[in-house]
């Protein structure tokens, strides 16, 4: 049996922007000068995670507002934003300043529910008890509206500062920014939400097995019923993620690491984890050749188009722009995909036919340790 392999459009990583407790300016500088290697090498997106409580990036529009003066044609994307510790005015505000100071770039990946920590730090957040705060996808639809930037009131409406009267709206106004929010969704309930609202699509590689115990299967189905119920006047975007770590720029030291890294977290994709059938994707860890086998087999891949590349955890910047290096030449042209706004040169794999056809890899071929 072969299998042919899936196609992809658009290429963009995602990073955790990691920095050392005690010198978070060198951490961050370093996911800066990430962000720009992914650029040159013609990468269509750079997106960074949210994250509260870790040696993180605690503020992705902040930084990409920074990361927006390192890049000038990049896409710039938060993985995702936990809307329950934000107020929907004074993000939109952030996200609107951001996006204009971006020259339009920004995309803005979004989560509801209860948000991470909340029981740690939600009465430093909230005024009186947290259990009682609206944790609901109607959050993100206030933002959406704020964004828009209506006008305020009725036509005789108007504020007055020193120097000038104009009629109020939420300032600045970032043009099609609503037309990039994501959703970031798990199971079919937050899928069929995301497309029912006209949202863009963030699937990473964890999903809820609701009807296969096959990740890929899943994943599958999410994508073809998110695309049918799709409300919205433009062609909705999906972007799947997957962790690939190819072995051929690495250093000896480096693929034991890397292997290490997928051995230790494939006993969880074996099955359903936990009540809610939680399904997790197989870390891809081997050559080029192998992980496009691998993906040969990704048939949820076929329906996306646009592949987020997620870099893992506490990985060194030489690490990261490696792995961005290797995929990026000898992995996703064969994918069918061209670098944005560069010319990257070709070495290792023959591409002169991106669709030719592989035979399915087996099950050992990538993760082993």
């Amino acid at each position: 049996m072969t299998t042919e392999l899936p196609r992809i459009t658009r290429l963009a990583f995602l990073t955790p922007g990691n920095f050392p407790d005690d010198d978070p300016a060198t951490g961050l500088e370093h996911t800066l000068e990430v962000f720009e290697t992914g650029e040159r090498l013609g990468y269509g997106g750079a997106w960074v995670r949210q994250r509260h409580l870790e040696h993180g990036v605690s503020s992705a529009v902040v930084f990409l507002a920074a990361a927006s003066q390192r890049t000038s044609r990049i896409e710039l994307g938060t993985a995702v934003i936990p809307v329950g510790y934000e107020s929907p005015w004074r993000l939109a505000e952030d996200v609107a300043t951001a996006d204009v100071l971006s020259g339009g770039r920004l995309q803005v990946g979004l989560s509801a529910g209860t948000p991470p920590h909340v029981e740690l730090i939600g009465e430093r957040v909230f005024d009186g008890d947290w259990s009682g705060q609206d944790f609901s996808h109607a959050r993100i639809e206030r933002l959406a509206e704020n964004l828009r930037s209506d006008y305020l009131g009725d036509e005789s409406t108007v504020v007055r500062s020193p120097g000038n009267v104009q009629r109020p709206r939420l300032q600045p106004r970032a043009e099609g920014i609503v037309d990039r929010l994501w959703y970031g969704a798990g199971s079919w309930r937050s899928t069929a939400w995301a497309a029912r609202t006209g949202l863009n699509l963030l699937s990473g590689n964890i999903v809820a097995g609701e009807d296969s115990d096959d990740f890929a299967t899943q994943q599958q189905l999410n994508v073809r019923r998110y695309r049918e119920q799709f409300v919205g006047s433009r062609a909705p975007r999906v972007a799947l993620g997957r962790v690939l770590l190819p072995l051929d720029g690495a250093d000896r030291p480096t693929r034991e690491r890397y292997r290490a890294y997928g051995a230790s977290r494939r006993a969880r994709t074996l099955g359903p984890q936990g009540e809610r059938r939680t399904l997790f994707a197989r870390d891809l860890v081997g050559t080029s050749e192998q992980i496009l086998e691998a993906l040969a087999t990704d048939v949820a891949l076929r329906e996306a188009g646009e592949l987020r590349l997620e870099l893992p955890y506490e990985l060194e910047r030489e690490d990261y722009e490696q792995i961005l290096t290797d995929v990026a030449t000898t992995i996703a042209p064969t994918l069918g995909w061209s670098p944005e706004g560069t010319e990257v040169p070709f070495t290792g794999l023959d591409v002169a036919s991106p669709s030719r056809v592989l035979t399915p890899a087996s099950p050992d071929v990538v993760s082993r340790p």
